[in-house]
């Protein structure tokens, strides 16, 4: 089985601008450079993922992928997070992947063992196995067996959103509760509760 990772990116000086309060636009610019790189290096630390397409309509993003050994697509036309992810989708599937695991760029404790926990459990297909955020709202790992399963629902509510969609299709739902995959940086209070800046080493 093949398995591509895909990671859709916002314009790395214009994300995180809830944080806008407590960061200005060029720390934002940093952290979500690091970010980046963090989820691109434990990507390429799983022997079962293929490659990693990167989809943003940001060319400094892109290069950064590819300066990695990612692979890229740029986004147009108006954003749209879940159009985007599909197209992604149908690129990686039109290069052979069979399954596709989706994660967003903003995920600093992520592990390799994180990621492997979660694709063992979607070997057998139809499957979709998700790991929620630590709210219980948002999707923050996504992996669909085969690729393209499920209509994408990335948007408030995800997490219950795909559950629905992977039962309509008659696939098998998994659900994996993982500290490390469900903190993603995107309040005020997730970055208090990783511990700051100065825990990124970005002061």
């Amino acid at each position: 089985m093949t398995i591509w990772a895909i990671v859709p990116v916002k314009p790395l000086r214009r994300g995180k601008s809830r944080l806008a309060g407590m960061l200005t636009e060029d720390q934002r610019t940093r952290l979500n450079r690091y970010l980046l790189e963090h989820v691109l290096t434990t990507l390429k630390e799983v022997p079962e993922i293929e490659h990693t397409l990167v989809v943003s309509r940001d060319p400094a993003a892109l290069a950064l992928t590819r300066e990695m050994g990612g692979r890229t697509v740029l986004e147009d036309g108006a954003p749209q997070f879940n159009t985007a992810i599909k197209r992604a989708t149908i690129v990686a599937k039109a290069q052979g992947a069979h399954a596709v695991l989706v994660l967003p760029a903003d995920l600093p404790l992520i592990k390799p063992t994180d990621l492997k926990a979660l694709l063992k459990r979607g070997k057998k297909p139809p499957v979709v196995v998700i790991a929620p955020d630590r709210r219980q709202d948002g999707t923050n790992g996504l992996f669909v067996n085969p690729a393209g399963l499920i209509e994408y629902g990335y948007g408030p509510g995800s997490f219950q959103c795909h559950s629905e969609r992977a039962t309509e299709a008659g696939a098998r739902l998994e659900i994996i509760d993982c500290p490390n995959i469900a903190l993603d940086l995107d309040l005020p209070e997730d970055l208090e509760a990783l511990g700051g800046m100065e825990m990124l080493g970005l002061v």
